[in-house]
């Protein structure tokens, strides 16, 4: 049975109420969640499962199932998983998803600052995060803040759209990224859009959990671009308050 993924219509739902439908010394299946389940180069988020007796349950970390859309909700070591069939609440650490929102956000407009060059790796850290792109020579950095500043502050909407691996398929420089490739299977893919509809400044596939308008994510800085080799710049950026 899949899980209701509510982080994929809701990203700022904190918690909710859900029921245990597998459990194991892997990890808790719920029939819903608000847990991002670790993919895409965003960590899993981490939280506590609350039973009705009051008991919580710290969760280290949020990994994908073996089905699809299931979420295992790995439990700190030590504690005991609770058995299928019992009613809990599920509460992310909210603070740190927040955080990872608004890097993921930050990572997206960088990658749309250097458009046309593949992006080779990357990672969305808590309050911070990291682009690979495929370029022979390090582009300039103050350009490149301001650039970012720019597009902060303009506050620009960001959200979502699926469309079909058929249309996907059509435009294949809407994958930007080397390394992580958008799930197919389902017949659909989701996008996530920066910006107005007719001119966006971002749109690529991402099933991650970004913040409402770029306004949100505050100040961050491009703190530096780094020689991974021959072909491979990498730049670095933190959230600075």
């Amino acid at each position: 049975m899949p899980t209701e993924l509510i982080f994929r219509d809701d990203p700022y739902a904190q918690a909710c109420e859900a029921r245990v439908i597998a459990s194991g010394p892997e990890g808790v299946v719920l029939d819903r969640t608000v847990f991002y389940a670790q993919g895409g180069g965003q960590p899993g988020d981490t939280g506590r499962l609350v039973l009705a007796d009051g008991t919580a349950l710290a969760v280290a970390n949020a990994v994908k199932g073996a089905e699809p859309d299931t979420v295992l909700h790995q439990l700190a070591p030590g504690a005991t998983p609770p058995a299928a069939g019992t009613t809990l609440r599920a509460e992310i650490d909210w603070a740190r998803r927040h955080r990872l929102m608004r890097v993921h956000t930050s990572m997206h407009l960088l990658c749309s600052m250097i458009p046309g060059i593949a992006v080779t790796g990357g990672s969305v850290g808590d309050g911070k995060g990291r682009l690979d792109f495929d370029l022979p020579a390090a582009p300039d950095k103050d350009a490149l803040n301001a650039r970012l500043a720019e597009l902060i502050a303009a506050n620009h909407a960001v959200g979502t759209l699926w469309i079909t691996e058929e249309e996907l398929n059509a435009k294949p420089e809407m994958v930007r990224t080397l390394s992580v490739k958008p799930p197919m299977g389902s017949g659909r893919v989701r996008l996530v859009r920066i910006g107005p509809e007719a001119a966006p400044v971002d749109l690529q596939p991402c099933g991650g959990t970004h913040v409402r308008a770029t306004g949100e994510i505050g100040r961050a800085e491009i703190t530096k671009i780094e020689n991974k080799g021959r072909q491979n710049r990498r730049i670095n950026l933190v959230l600075v308050d």
